[in-house]
């Protein structure tokens, strides 16, 4: 039997789910919010950045992985996060939250700066590691999804798509979606080749997603 372009990832073993345990059990704090390039913690650490439409479930999947109620904040408002804002998560890691898109909402002037500022962030920040593109499994990939794709691609930055709400979707759903996301997924030279699927309300995949991030390097 053939093995399926971009797999699900395996459940880390025991050593490997206690390293990713022990990076995300220390101290998580909200740096700040970035809404310039100057405005830029220093490159001191690794980091790794979430991105994904609104509503995806991208505060909650960053509250699971912190454990920390409230560190993220979500909003009912798509589009109302309009700064790149910066977690450390320890002394050796900067989790960062990219503002979510798909604000249909916003003004024309609004969105432009913030794509650019996104653009000038991918491609200029060399202890960026991999972009998590988050994916709601309900839906599969939008269009909106495939242009922050291409940004990815176009700025050589590796991205691995995470499915939130996998708890939300029907057994019989699940495959259907997934062939969707691979299918688009193929197209994207800079797509790391595994998936991920998680659910914050019920912690599903968060032990790998920790471990995953915290075996990059």
């Amino acid at each position: 039997m053939s093995q399926l372009p971009f797999p699900l990832a395996d459940e880390p073993d025991e050593i490997s789910q206690e390293v990713g345990r022990k990076l995300f059990a220390g101290q998580s704090e909200f740096v700040k919010g970035v809404v310039a390039m100057s405005g830029l913690p220093p490159a001191d650490r690794l980091e790794v950045c979430f991105a994904g439409r609104s509503n995806v479930g991208k505060s909650s999947l960053i509250n699971a992985l912190t454990g920390t109620k409230g560190l993220a904040r979500a909003s009912n408002t798509p589009g109302r996060t309009q700064e790149i804002n910066f977690f450390t998560q320890g002394p050796e890691l900067y989790l960062v939250d990219l503002p979510g898109y798909g604000y249909a909402n916003a003004p024309l002037a609004v969105v432009e700066k913030w794509q650019r500022l996104l653009k000038q962030y991918l491609s200029g920040r060399q202890t960026l590691r991999r972009a998590f593109v988050l994916i709601d499994h309900r839906h599969g990939v939008k269009k909106v999804d495939e242009e922050i794709m291409a940004l990815l691609d176009a700025s050589a930055v590796t991205f691995q798509v995470v499915m939130t709400k996998a708890d939300k979707v029907k057994a019989q759903d699940r495959d259907k979606v997934l062939d969707q996301v691979r299918g688009a997924l193929s197209k994207h030279p800079a797509a790391y080749p595994e998936l991920i699927l998680t659910s914050s309300e019920k912690g599903d995949g968060i032990a790998t997603l920790r471990s995953v991030i915290a075996h990059l390097d």
